[in-house]
C-alpha cells in the first residue's frame, strides 16, 4: 500500500518532503502534486520506473518521458538549446510547460526517445515541487499522470491514493492540486518550436 503524505502548498513539512525523497533513493515510485495537476515521479536513476510508468498509463515505446529540473542552469544540462530557443524558454519557466529538445550525453540512453533522441523537460512553477527538487538533488524523471481513457491529469490526492494505491509507493497530497489542464507541449528539436500539445501554458508565445 502506498504511503498517503500531506503538505502544507506553500510551506511544505520538510519531513515528509524527506520522507519521499528518500522513497525516491529507495527506487520507489510516487504520485506528486505540480501546477499541472498529478504527476508520477521517480529517480533518473530507477531503471524499473520507466517500465511502471508504461504500464499504469499504458504508453508505448516512443512516448517521451519528461525530466522535471529545479532551475534552468540544471535544464540547461541535460538538453541542446541553441540561442532562440535559450531565450524563449527561459522567458516561459518556471511554468506549465513541457520542452522536448535533443539530449546530451547527461540523460541516460533509456529515458530519450529510441529514435530521435530527444527528451522532455520542464520546470514547474510549484512550490511542493521545488522542494522536492532542492531534497533530491537532482532532476525528477516524471510523466503526468494521466490513466488510460482520460484526457485530463488526476487532481486528487486522496483519490490518487484509492485508484493507485498498490502500484505507487507514495502519494503526496498539498491539498490544492486544481489544475486539469496537463502541460502544454512544445517540441523545439528541429530548429524551431512546433506546439504539439496545447494545455495550461499560453501556447501563443512560442506562435
Amino acid at each position: 500500500m502506498a504511503s498517503y503524505l500531506e503538505v502544507h502548498p506553500r510551506d511544505p513539512q520538510p519531513r515528509n518532503i524527506a520522507r519521499t525523497v528518500a522513497t525516491l533513493r529507495d527506487a520507489g515510485l510516487v504520485a506528486y502534486p505540480t501546477d499541472s495537476g498529478y504527476a508520477l515521479g521517480a529517480g533518473i536513476g530507477n531503471h524499473d520506473a520507466v517500465g511502471r510508468i508504461r504500464e499504469i498509463r499504458r504508453l508505448d515505446a516512443h512516448h517521451h518521458f519528461t525530466l522535471v529540473c529545479a532551475d534552468f542552469a540544471q535544464m540547461g544540462r541535460l538538453v541542446k538549446l541553441d540561442n532562440s530557443a535559450f531565450r524563449a524558454i527561459k522567458a516561459a519557466t518556471p511554468g506549465p510547460y513541457t520542452f522536448i529538445l535533443p539530449a546530451t550525453a547527461e540523460v541516460p540512453r533509456r529515458l530519450a526517445h529510441p529514435r530521435k533522441k530527444t527528451v522532455g523537460v520542464r520546470i514547474p512553477d510549484h512550490r511542493v515541487v521545488a522542494a522536492l527538487l532542492r531534497e533530491l538533488g537532482e532532476p525528477l524523471l516524471s510523466s503526468t499522470l494521466i490513466l488510460p481513457g482520460e484526457t485530463e491529469p488526476m487532481v486528487d490526492g486522496y483519490a490518487v491514493k484509492e485508484t493507485l494505491d498498490r502500484v505507487v509507493d507514495v502519494v503526496l497530497d498539498d491539498g490544492e492540486t486544481g489544475a486539469a489542464e496537463p502541460t502544454t507541449v512544445v517540441d523545439w528539436s528541429g530548429g524551431y518550436p512546433e506546439i504539439v500539445r496545447e494545455g495550461a501554458g499560453d501556447p501563443g508565445r512560442f506562435a
